[in-house]
């Protein structure tokens, strides 16, 4: 049997294994799985070393399989009533990935591939990072070529609701003692609840722009996609620093930091930065450093 056979076959029994915990109704055991899944399909279809094993054509429908399972995941993570993907619907993926080598099956829904760059299964990023951040030095006046991120994914506010209050966050800026030297950074916000598990769509912030000093200068408006009074007890809103590693060619959470439910009040607030990775769980948390550098924050509250 062949590797690629083989590749094939543990991909379709991940697949098998997700849809299982699925339907017996262990969702975060199938968001885990799917989420890998979609990510070993990334990884695949944008392998140099494995550039012959599978056509164009089929690294497209790999790519297409590895975006519904990320709307499935978040269909999942969605505590709203109606689902945007259904699991009857990701199951007719299921003789598409067994036969990927051979099938010709039209592609059962009109979904494009997830957009080039490199993504990781939980801890997997942090594991790749040998060195700290010792990236910085690319040397003088090189400009190293990589591709440009994602441009943000920042949603719209919420139809407002009688008696119910939601959340503007303004991300003002974020103190590092080597602002300077990150590319491309941009934060991504999420909101999850005591295990970890997702509360809210995920929402990444553009890349920012201006850098002054030890600060990286956002100034941007997140909607956080759910009435506050919704929120579950022991929830809080994560906020993880990313920016570009040219000599990884990945994108890399640098810090993050974190609020909690009793913290939301109008007007600014600052707060602290730990080392990654980040603990959703907030068990084991570590100062990312014992200088005065923060996130700085602005919140409005909405209420009809």
């Amino acid at each position: 049997m062949s590797d690629v056979t083989k590749t094939v076959q543990k991909w379709h029994a991940s697949f098998k294994k997700g849809t299982d915990f699925d339907s017996w109704g262990q969702l975060v055991e199938a968001i885990d799985e799917y989420q890998i899944l979609a990510r070993q399909l990334q990884k695949e279809i944008h392998s140099s070393s494995n550039s012959h094993d599978f056509t164009e054509e089929q690294k497209k429908t790999l790519g297409k399989c590895a975006t519904c399972l990320e709307m499935r995941s978040a269909a999942l993570q969605c505590t709203q009533s109606q689902e945007e993907f259904k699991l009857e619907d990701l199951k007719k993926l299921e003789p598409i990935i067994k036969n990927i080598l051979t099938c010709n099956i039209d592609f059962p829904f009109d979904v494009q591939p997830v957009p080039l760059r490199k993504m990781f299964a939980p801890g997997e990023e942090e594991n790749l990072e040998v060195e700290e951040e010792s990236d910085a030095d690319t040397g003088v006046g090189s400009t190293p070529s990589f591709p440009a991120r994602v441009p943000g994914t920042l949603l719209p506010r919420l139809p407002s609701e009688p008696g119910m209050t939601l959340l503007t966050l303004t991300i003002e800026k974020i103190g590092l003692k080597d602002a300077g030297q990150c590319i491309d950074p941009y934060i991504t916000v999420s909101v999850k609840d005591q295990n970890g598990i997702d509360l809210n769509p995920v929402q990444d912030t553009p890349v920012a722009t201006r850098k002054e000093d030890t600060y990286i200068h956002f100034r941007v408006n997140v909607e956080i996609q759910k009435h506050l009074e919704k929120l579950p007890k022991g929830a809080a809103i994560f906020f993880e620093f990313k920016h570009y590693k040219p000599k990884k060619t990945f994108t890399s959470t640098k810090c993050f930091a974190f609020m909690e439910m009793d913290e939301i009040k109008p007007g600014p607030i600052v707060i602290e930065l730990y080392k990654k990775p980040t603990d959703f769980k907030r068990k084991k948390l570590n100062l990312l450093t014992k200088k005065p550098l923060y996130l700085h924050l602005n919140q409005t509250l909405h209420k009809d």
